[in-house]
């Protein structure tokens, strides 16, 4: 893998290389949301530095508490942070695109030819390495983030209180956010970098293009005014796609029960990919 080094560290993205690393990424980013965001991470962050890894992570915090598929939401974030709205709409679809693809001509296969012998071998033999993908994905993000003892303990209990206790993720990101809140007042060193640590992580972190102390850009700053657009105008289309859908085909129509269904999940599934199936 080739590092960007700081000679080669450009003032700002070139919107055809982030347009083609979306690109690549809709045919490289195997192993489900876990894996998905590590190499999210290792090219925009290790490789291209094109964003530092505490914004990396603070975007990455906040797209896991929205319903939703949390890989596909950061791409989108991050394609919008550097290229406005066009940049969050090409790295949103592109991010499903090729799969899209490539499941139309699987579907295909299936219907024209049945079961395929070689087809499901390679779905079994790509099965324990996807798992593998996820795993080492899950120790990399989670060893730059479980810093400190309260942290791996909180990330225990989450895990105890999803698998064990059947707990809804509502719940649990409550009760963690309550608990950060408590320490941050009582004993903010549980939920920060030490400062032997922040040094050594100061001296080895490398400058990026989007970094920690870049100012924001106007696209990205708080307005009521612009909230309210975008609002109303998501709103406008969903409400237009499911008015013609009522009035071409009925209510009890399979199509629109199918859109009423995945209007549900897409505001519901908290938790990620993974809650969502």
């Amino acid at each position: 893998m080739r590092l960007v080094n700081d000679a080669e560290l450009p003032a700002n993205i070139p919107f055809r290389q982030a347009l083609a690393f979306w690109f690549k990424l809709g045919f490289i980013s195997f192993g489900g949301p876990a894996g998905q965001i590590a190499i999210l991470h290792t090219e925009l962050v290790e490789r291209r530095r094109w964003i530092s890894e505490a914004r990396f992570l603070h975007a990455l915090n906040y797209c896991m508490l929205l319903p939703g598929p949390e890989a596909q939401q950061l791409a989108t974030y991050l394609g919008w942070l550097m290229h406005r709205s066009l940049g969050g709409i090409l790295a949103g679809t592109l991010f499903v695109l090729p799969s899209l693809c490539i499941l139309i001509a699987l579907s295909f296969v299936y219907l024209r030819f049945g079961d395929v012998p070689v087809v499901a071998g390679v779905f079994y033999g790509i099965k324990p390495a996807v798992a593998a993908l996820v795993l080492h994905a899950a120790y990399k993000l989670g060893s730059r983030s479980l810093k400190t003892p309260l942290l791996m303990l909180l990330a225990l209990a989450a895990f105890v209180a999803l698998a064990f206790f059947d707990i809804a993720f509502p719940w649990v990101v409550g009760a963690a956010a309550l608990i950060g809140w408590l320490a941050s007042r009582w004993a903010p060193a549980q939920i920060t970098v030490s400062a032997a640590h922040g040094a050594k992580s100061t001296q080895q972190r490398l400058p990026a293009v989007i970094d920690d102390d870049t100012p924001t850009p106007p696209h990205a700053r708080f307005s009521r005014s612009r909230l309210l657009r975008v609002l109303l105008g998501g709103i406008g289309l969903w409400l237009f796609g499911m008015v013609a859908l009522v009035t071409a085909l009925g209510w009890d129509a399979a199509y629109t029960q199918m859109a009423w269904f995945f209007t549900k999940a897409a505001l519901l599934t908290f938790g990620g990919a993974y809650a969502v199936l």
